[in-house]
């Protein structure tokens, strides 16, 4: 999968997916840290990437839609450490049916997936 991860989740995370096949970008190797929301998801609309953040700024279905775009994956753990972050991540990414993701809105808690798929679509 082409991920984009925003600059708000550790760069650790950035290597554990590679390791695990995906291809991903992070803000900081594309100079887009601390860039707008408008600025970073114009970057991950024009790379067809699927975003993952922890930013509630993503989290409106109404401006994102599911379908129209190819995916983001909001985390919201209660205490976001480093580590928890990076294997809560890593986890959803070893363990579920990521690629089904595929322009759906996906929130992630330390227990529980909540996937928002786009309207008409066969899992909706």
């Amino acid at each position: 999968m082409k991920i984009k991860l925003d600059e708000n989740l550790p760069l650790r995370l950035a290597v554990a997916l590679r390791e695990l096949g995906h291809e991903v970008h992070t803000l900081f190797d594309e100079r887009l840290a601390g860039q707008s929301d408008k600025d970073i998801w114009e970057a991950t609309q024009k790379e067809s990437r699927f975003l993952v953040t922890q930013d509630l700024d993503f989290s409106d279905l109404r401006k994102f839609t599911p379908g129209s775009h190819e995916g983001i994956l909001l985390v919201r753990l209660r205490s976001p450490s480093r580590r928890d972050l990076v294997e809560r991540i890593a986890e959803l990414f070893q363990k579920e049916n990521t690629d089904g993701w595929a322009g759906c809105f996906v929130v992630a808690t330390e227990r529980k997936i909540r996937v928002v798929r786009p309207r008409g679509s066969q899992n909706s």
